[in-house]
């Protein structure tokens, strides 16, 4: 009965509006962000912080802004890696040709430089949809890559076209250690992930729901969809932009115009759909089935059947298992693990007077 909602009642509109209304949701989201804060870092090693933490974050946060166009809002896109190639290299950019530009500055710049990109490649979304849209949008993939291939200017005339970070320092501190940089992608995620929670939550949030059901109804009460699905993009196309920044500047520290290809579109999107559409918390869940699964499976695959099989071998049995438990998943529960989530969240109410069934 720990998880019961009787007697937690809301007295006024700003109440019945939270986004989370039970003082042991609250309690618990405010444990999970100290504990990220204090224990993890105390916890946790080099390894944790650049190969697990880190990238789990980032990816999150790219499937936060994948989501919002493509969970809420119903647009289908393929061009979310671009979005964060703007992102990474217009950051670099803004860091070597602009005197003392600070860092966060940056990542927010950089965020706002992908807005245009991403409605201009947005603006077909008021002609077509679905599948006709995902193609349209793998356009914006292959475009912004070859440009920042072919014109060595947006990478200071680097012959390999690779930018490299520079030191991280924010308010006179450097965070280039590992322990650095998982604190500052938390502390950049965070408030990102607040501000895109509230905005789903929101009239634009559920304009974007109604677009998604069914756009001629949503015309038909006054919804503009144009504007709505113009929105979508440039929220997203901003969230994607500040994700590639950090997967540039916090996560690998030098990227190239191919580091942001179509298998990383593809490998967003699959955070989107394994976590669950229309999920805040699917994303999380996502990016951390994407990036734990194949380390814990290397792990196991090398513990177990490292003395039968060749390493060569062993990599792909890795990924015929990956991709053989994404589709069992799929097929038992086609909603993502946000709903599972959910159903062990609803079990929890009767607990412990109810039997789990």
């Amino acid at each position: 009965m720990f998880y019961l909602e009787s007697g937690q009642f809301s007295n006024s509109y700003r109440q019945d509006r939270r986004l989370f209304r039970l003082w042991q949701q609250r309690w618990a989201l405010a444990g999970l962000i100290v504990a990220a804060y204090t224990v993890v870092p105390w916890l946790g090693n080099d390894y944790w912080f650049s190969a697990i933490l880190i990238p789990f974050l980032v990816l999150s946060l790219a499937g936060v802004g994948q989501n919002v166009l493509t969970g809420y809002a119903g647009q289908l896109s393929l061009g979310s890696a671009a979005f964060m190639a703007v992102g990474a290299f217009a950051a670099y950019n803004l860091q070597l040709r602009v005197s003392g530009m600070p860092l966060l500055l940056g990542f927010f710049l950089a965020g706002l430089c992908a807005v245009p990109v991403g409605v201009i490649f947005g603006l077909p979304s008021l002609r077509i949809k679905g599948f006709y849209l995902l193609v349209s949008t793998l356009a914006a993939q292959f475009l912004i890559e070859w440009i920042f291939t072919q014109f060595s200017w947006f990478s200071n005339d680097s012959t390999s076209g690779v930018i490299s970070a520079p030191p991280l320092v924010v308010l006179g501190h450097n965070f280039s250690t590992p322990l650095g940089r998982y604190l500052l992608t938390l502390s950049v995620v965070l408030p990102l992930v607040w501000l895109a929670t509230n905005l789903v939550h929101s009239q634009w949030g559920r304009n974007w729901m109604a677009v998604r059901d069914m756009d001629t109804a949503a015309a038909v009460i006054g919804i503009p969809l144009g504007r709505t699905k113009l929105l979508a993009f440039a929220i997203s196309s901003f969230l994607l932009g500040v994700a590639g920044a950090l997967w540039a500047f916090t996560y690998l520290g030098t990227v190239e115009p191919h580091g942001f290809d179509l298998n990383r579109s593809f490998q967003i999107l699959f955070i989107i759909i394994i976590g669950g559409m229309g999920s805040i918390l699917g994303n999380f869940l996502g990016a951390a089935f994407i990036v734990l699964l194949p380390i814990l499976l290397s792990i196991a695959a090398s513990a177990y059947l490292g003395d039968f099989i060749q390493s060569g071998q062993l990599d792909n049995l890795q990924k015929m298992i990956f991709g053989a438990l994404i589709i069992v998943l799929l097929i038992k529960e086609p909603e993502g693990l946000a709903k599972l989530w959910q159903s062990l969240r609803a079990k929890a109410h009767g607990w412990p007077l109810r039997y789990w069934t």
